[in-house]
């Protein structure tokens, strides 16, 4: 399952059945969200910069990094459906504005330029 609709409608399935629901205002989802953004960061907390891509490339770091940034990528589709927010089409228009803003030839290889 890759599309971001059928992951939505997986975690709609999966709350519905738990008749959870009536936890998941805004607010609540997104502060849930917060804090497995938090335990992503952990794992990575005091890692020697130059080193994370190696060490993340095999054994139990690479499959605790899958666990938490699905638990993240999950808390924020189910944030968007809370928010009736189609999650797919925002990051498109995103996009495609970040393309305007920072032409490729413009802004190459400047590290000043990511916001």
């Amino acid at each position: 399952m890759t599309d971001l609709g059928e992951l939505r409608e997986a975690m709609r399935a999966f709350v519905e059945e738990r008749d959870w629901s009536a936890f998941h205002d805004p607010k609540s989802v997104l502060l849930a969200l917060v804090g497995e953004v938090g335990e992503l960061a952990e794992l990575l907390q005091w890692l020697p910069a130059e080193e994370v891509r190696e060490l993340a490339r095999d054994g139990t770091l690479r499959t605790r990094l899958g666990e938490e940034m699905s638990d993240v990528l999950l808390y924020l589709v189910l944030l968007a459906d809370v928010l009736d927010i189609d999650l797919g089409r925002a990051a498109t228009a995103k996009l495609a504005a970040a393309h305007l803003r920072y032409p490729a030839d413009e802004v190459r290889g400047r590290a000043d330029q990511q916001r």
